[in-house]
């Protein structure tokens, strides 16, 4: 090769490699010593169409009283989502409809001659979730008759539940309800009440008067759950613990069941959601080959990312998002929903890095041709 080739290859490579560094976070987020490939981030105090978002799914269904297991079926309406975006993103805890900003979860009230509540559900479009830490900042209703549930899914047998009952409610305290529904649930005609998978823990504060971050954290032979990033209890009956992939739901429901939900509320009654985190493994190959493409190497310094506990209550401008830390990229190879459009290939830091690598493919193999 002469010099002159020489000269212009090294040019090229110069341009291929100039803007481009290693992401942070490449081997995945990691809680103590265990270590999860994926994420999920949705910050709902983002202005956002709901209805768009690529990571949830808005639902539209409907049940009767008998199979709702109660005096009233449930149609549950997407209508009844409704984003309530930050009037100044991380400055200000208003949202542009005057209420505290997020995403929100609307129990209708029941009209004359109505025998469905109207209720809300949104569940997350990936549905390949096994093990993880999972994470929602939640200000529940003030009125009474309702449900909020924030939970994963794989079936009625297979369920890591946090239900907050409004009747449950005081001036100065409120309980939280904690459940694995499993097989034992099933055979219990769909009361978990008294299986070993069921706690109800008070809390020192009323839930509807602020946000708090309601936390479980899944593992093979345990699920704990957290408040404020406080440990609340530990469900350790592995034979109940599920072993299969699934999603998120967030939920908010009645069915005017007396020895439950309640109601229904006389009223409008609304859930608000700040945000929900997860950190996870993924069930499908496709993800898992992608964690070792990207992986290369755990030893290096910033390759794996401890996931930050939330300090207290979750205040404006203290919850911490990988897929929001500027000048970085700290969610390489994730799909984050951010509300901006998407090219084909994707969004965020990691999707400049992508365009520009594919750029200085096409520019290095322009060089190539001239030169040899």
């Amino acid at each position: 090769m002469s010099t002159l080739r020489a000269w212009l290859l090294l040019v090229a490579l110069g341009f291929m490699g100039g803007p481009v560094v290693n992401a942070d976070c490449e081997c995945g987020y990691s809680l103590n010593s265990t270590i999860f490939t994926d994420l999920i981030e949705s910050d709902f105090t983002l202005p956002q169409n709901i209805s768009d978002n690529t990571d949830w799914a808005l639902q539209d269904w409907q049940v009767g009283r008998e199979a709702s297991r109660g005096p009233y079926g449930r149609r549950t309406r997407s209508q009844n989502v409704v984003s309530n975006p930050s009037v100044q993103h991380n400055i200000s805890a208003k949202g542009v409809n005057g209420d505290p900003a997020g995403l929100e979860l609307f129990v209708r009230r029941l009209e004359d001659g109505e025998e469905d509540i109207s209720v809300a559900e949104a569940d997350t479009r990936r549905t390949d979730m096994m093990y993880g830490t999972f994470r929602a900042g939640i200000k529940t209703t003030s009125i009474n008759g309702t449900c909020g549930a924030f939970f994963w899914y794989l079936n009625d047998t297979q369920e890591i539940d946090i239900e907050f009952l409004s009747s449950q409610l005081t001036p100065t305290s409120s309980s939280i309800n904690l459940v694995l529904h499993s097989l034992l649930t099933q055979e219990r005609g769909g009361d978990a009440k008294s299986t070993p998978t069921f706690k109800i823990i008070s809390l020192p504060f009323p839930m509807d008067q602020d946000f708090h971050e309601y936390r479980f954290d899944w593992q093979p032979d345990r699920v704990s759950f957290y408040v404020d990033s406080k440990w609340m209890a530990d469900i350790t009956n592995s034979q109940y613990i599920p072993q299969s992939p699934g999603k998120i739901i967030l939920s908010h429901w009645s069915n005017g069941n007396p020895l439950w939900s309640g109601g229904p509320p006389e009223v409008d009654a609304k859930m608000t959601v700040s945000y929900v985190k997860g950190y996870f493994n993924s069930s499908l190959p496709s993800r898992q080959e992608d964690y070792k493409n990207r992986c290369k190497d755990r030893r290096g310094s910033k390759a794996i990312c401890p996931i930050p506990e939330q300090n207290g209550s979750p205040k404006v401008g203290t919850v911490h998002f990988f897929s929001q830390q500027p000048g970085t990229d700290k969610a390489p190879n994730q799909t984050v929903y951010t509300g901006k459009p998407k090219t084909s290939l994707g969004s965020g830091p990691a999707a400049g890095r992508d365009c520009w690598m594919l750029v200085c493919s096409v520019l290095l193999a322009s060089f190539m041709s001239l030169v040899l």
